[in-house]
Parts: structure tokens; sequence; C-alpha cells
């Protein structure tokens, strides 16, 4: 049997596990399985206005778990991605609150993508360059700027950007209707947003698996020393993971305040970024998956909220499933490759041609 047999055996067994621990806490919290999952999914698809915001979720979960594999196949862990996504919803918010009366209302929503990636590319950056030249942990670095972020939002929204009156933790004034993204109907979902998305999952597919900036990028990633000795820029291979992570991630920002809330708001990332550093971790350097795996837990984040209401559940209990699949897909990853490991340690040496 081949080793991707054998890994792909271990990872069905691992989510064959999470659904019995699943299973058993909620019968342990008093519901049936079969109730817990029937209400998600009708919490998810049951009608179109649910179904469009499995969507509106899905859109910015893709773009952030798109720019999270750049820096995981760079070896990094970039906690930062909530930061990144705040930040972009600033810097979106400034251009339009800049141009919203000059300039067609088309043109002011291009300029706020744009600059919500360019907010983000800034802020991914400067976590780069605590981590690279300050010798800060990316972890460390990114969590840190995430709280600055979030302060400056609210400094703004309390602030300089404050509704007319009295501030309020409802955000900064809503923005007209010309300049909210069209949707699906009458729902929460933009098309425009969805094939932004999409579009960043088909790029980073052709860049880590077709090209040399990706070859390099895993090579840094699999030992940094080495790569650096080989010739490859080893420094500003990691500062394009982050900004390249940080761009994806203030887009996302941008479509929040375009689409989604039509203002800035506080915590305007809603825990997408760490929502797609889960799904970025299942997916490893396989990025054909973060579609299939975004979409789940989009659609478990969004039927969740059905569950207080039909089955007096809390909602907090996709949280529990979601980080028991994930340990356990690691935990079955991590045993396939100590059994792979263990496997060619076994291996008898190979002896040399005799003359």
């Amino acid at each position: 049997m081949s080793s991707v047999s054998k890994s792909l055996i271990y990872q069905a067994a691992a989510v064959m596990v999470a659904f019995v621990f699943i299973a058993i806490v909620v019968l342990l919290a008093g519901a049936s399985p079969l109730q817990v999952v029937s209400e998600m999914w009708a919490g998810a698809f049951g009608t179109v206005g649910q179904f469009a915001r499995v969507v509106a979720t899905l859109s910015p979960l893709l773009l952030c778990a798109s720019g999270l594999l750049f820096t995981f196949t760079a070896g990094l862990y970039n906690l930062g991605i909530e930061g990144q996504i705040a930040f972009g919803a600033i810097a979106a918010t400034f251009v339009m609150r800049l141009t919203q009366d000059a300039l067609p209302p088309s043109l002011v929503m291009l300029l706020a993508i744009l600059t919500g990636g360019l907010g983000g590319i800034i802020w991914g950056l400067l976590a780069g360059v605590l981590n690279v030249y300050g010798r800060i942990s990316e972890i460390f670095a990114g969590l840190g700027l995430n709280f600055v972020s979030d302060g400056l939002a609210l400094y703004l929204i309390f602030g300089p950007w404050k509704r007319e009156g009295v501030a309020s933790m409802s955000g900064t004034e809503q923005f007209r209707e010309s300049l909210w993204l069209p949707t699906f109907g009458n729902t929460d979902a933009s098309p425009i947003s969805l094939v932004i998305a999409i579009a960043s999952v088909i790029i980073t597919l052709i860049i880590l698996q077709g090209t040399y900036f990706g070859l390099r990028l895993r090579a840094v990633g699999q030992n940094l020393r080495a790569s650096y000795i080989l010739g490859i820029p080893s420094i500003r291979q990691l500062l394009s993971a982050f900004a390249i992570c940080g761009s994806l991630a203030g887009i996302a920002g941008a479509l929040q305040v375009l689409a989604v809330f039509h203002r800035l708001i506080p915590s305007i990332s809603s825990g997408l970024g760490y929502l797609a550093l889960l799904v970025a971790m299942l997916v490893g350097f396989n990025a054909w998956l973060i579609l299939p795996v975004a979409l789940f837990f989009s659609a478990l984040n969004i039927g969740s909220l059905q569950l207080p209401l039909q089955l007096d559940l809390e909602s907090s209990l996709s949280g529990v499933i979601q980080g028991t699949l994930v340990l356990f897909i690691l935990l079955g990853r991590g045993l396939s490759e100590v059994k792979k490991g263990r496997t060619i340690a076994d291996r008898p040496p190979i002896q040399p041609a005799k003359n």
C-alpha cells in the first residue's frame, strides 16, 4: 500500500473518531446527534437567505485561508490575520469617506478594495518586519498587532468617525446604498465578493504548485538555513508571504465593509481570521481543498445559530465541533507522519553495487 493511501486511511479514521467524540459531547449536552445535524443543516441550507449567509461568510473565509497558505508554506503561523482584516476595513472606510462625494460609486468601491488590500499589506509587512528584523515570533507580533488594529477601529468609531450626534458600538455612519456591492436578490451574498474569493483560491493554487516562487517558498518553510545557503533570498520570501497574506486579508476586510456591514464596526473580522486558520491547518499544502473545507466551516458557523433557537443548546457548540475536527485530523496526520518515518527507518540500507 502506498504512503498516500495509508495517510488517507489515517485521516479517515481520525475523522470517524472525531465524529464519535462529538456525538458523545452532544449526548452529554442532552440532545440527539441526529437532531443537531438536522438543525444545523436547516440553519445553513434551509432557505435561500440562510444559504446566502453561508456564501457571504464563505467569501472572506476563502480569501483569508488562501493568504494563510502562503505564510504556512513559508513555515509561519500568521496569527495577525485578524488585525490585517481589520486594518484593511479601516483603510477601505477611509478612502470611501474621502471619495464618496467626489467620484462615481463604482470607482469608489474599486478604490476601497484596492486600498483595503494595501492596508492589509502594510499590516502584514509590519508583522513580518517584527519577525525578521526584530526577532519577535510572528505569533506574538501578530497577536499584538491584532489588539492595535482593534483599538484603532474603536478609536475611529468613537472619535473622528463617530456617528452624528452620538458614538455607537453599532459602528460608523452607514454608507449610502449606491456604495454597496450588488447581491443575489435581497440576500447578503455578493457575486462580486464570491468571484474575487474564488479567483484568490485559483491564483493561490497556481502560484504555490506551479511557479518557482511557490517552490522557493516551500524550501524556505522546510529549512530556512539550508535555503539561504542554497542562494534562495529567504528574507524576501518570508516578507513576500506576509505581504500576500496581508493583501488578501485586507481585501476581505474591505469586502466586509462594502458587502456585509456597509460601515466600519468593532470586531469587523467577526472571527473569520481565526476560522481561516483552522481551514488552512486542515488543508495543509493542498490548496485545491480550500473551497470544500471552507464551505463546510462556513455552513457549520451559520448553521450553529439554530441550536439555541431550536434545541436550547449553546451556539458555541459549533466551536467544540470545529476544534474537535481539527484536533483529531491533525493527530491523524501526525500519526501517519510518524508511521511513515518509522517505515523509512526500518528499510534495510542500500548496498553499494559490486564491480
